[in-house]
């Protein structure tokens, strides 16, 4: 019986409070995780299906893109597709891969800047850039103002 409603679920269901997910995890239960897990795993990759081809990409990118600057073929072997097939899904959404890794590092980097303190050139590696100038330049010419300038107005106080 559902408490709330008063009537009969189809499946069984574990629920938290948000203050109890917000809280440290003081234990772990190796047997929970083992009965868990599996739905978590099988609810997260519903959940990526549900995205467009495009946001599909620009999360694997964003996986990927830790001081490093993946290819087509990495992202493609992640999603289990050949690059060809890649390439042309993104066309036929009116994307490419070269705009999906500009907005993948345009939101990492609004992401770092703003919940983080990493330096700018640490911020720059992890963006998969080779130097913290490249990344300066290209910030700019998203945001028309420099990293830390950014960071000074919408750091979030910790």
């Amino acid at each position: 019986m559902d408490a709330r409603s008063g009537s009969r679920t189809p499946r069984n269901a574990l629920v938290f409070s948000k203050t109890d997910m917000d809280g440290p995890f003081l234990t772990y239960n190796a047997e929970l995780l083992a009965v868990v897990a599996p739905q978590l795993e099988a609810e997260l990759r519903q959940q990526l299906a549900e995205k467009n081809f495009g946001e599909q990409v620009k999360g694997v990118l964003k996986r990927l893109l830790a001081g490093q600057r993946p290819g087509i073929r990495e992202v493609a072997r992640e999603l289990r597709v050949s690059s060809r097939t890649l390439q042309r899904r993104l066309a036929q959404e009116g994307a490419t891969f070269q705009q999906l890794m500009e907005d993948a590092r345009r939101e990492l980097a609004r992401h770092y800047l703003q919940h983080s303190l990493l330096e700018l050139n640490e911020t720059a590696y992890l963006l998969g850039y080779e130097d913290a100038n490249s990344f300066f330049r290209a910030f700019h010419s998203w945001e028309g103002t420099s990293p830390g300038q950014w960071r000074a107005v919408h750091a979030i106080s910790a």
